[in-house]
């Protein structure tokens, strides 16, 4: 199964699929179909293997997933994190970009 197929079931059931945290084994065996956007704020290189601010939105099917951990949270920091899932392209970019600026 997809996660989109598995969004459209919630969906249908009348869950709030906007917050809601997939399945692992869905998280883990399947892939966006595209990844539409990606920020890391990550000033200590490339090398640093500590967690960053970042922002990214995926799509799967007819579903945006955008996520990531605020800036306020600070370089190596696992706190502020968020998620959203929706099936609207420019909500879901306009709110990746809001939490990375």
């Amino acid at each position: 199964m997809r996660i989109s197929e598995w969004l459209d079931e919630q969906e249908a059931e009348g869950v709030d699929v906007s917050g809601i945290d997939p399945p692992e084994d869905l998280l883990f065996e399947d892939w966006p179909d595209e990844t539409i956007y990606f920020e890391e704020i990550k000033p200590c290189g490339i090398l640093c293997r500590g967690n960053h601010p970042f922002s990214t939105v995926e799509r799967f099917g007819d579903w945006y997933y955008s996520r990531g951990q605020d800036r306020e949270a600070g370089l190596h920091s696992s706190e502020m994190k968020w998620k959203l899932f929706t099936r609207d392209r420019s909500l879901a970019l306009n709110t990746a970009k809001a939490h990375i600026e």
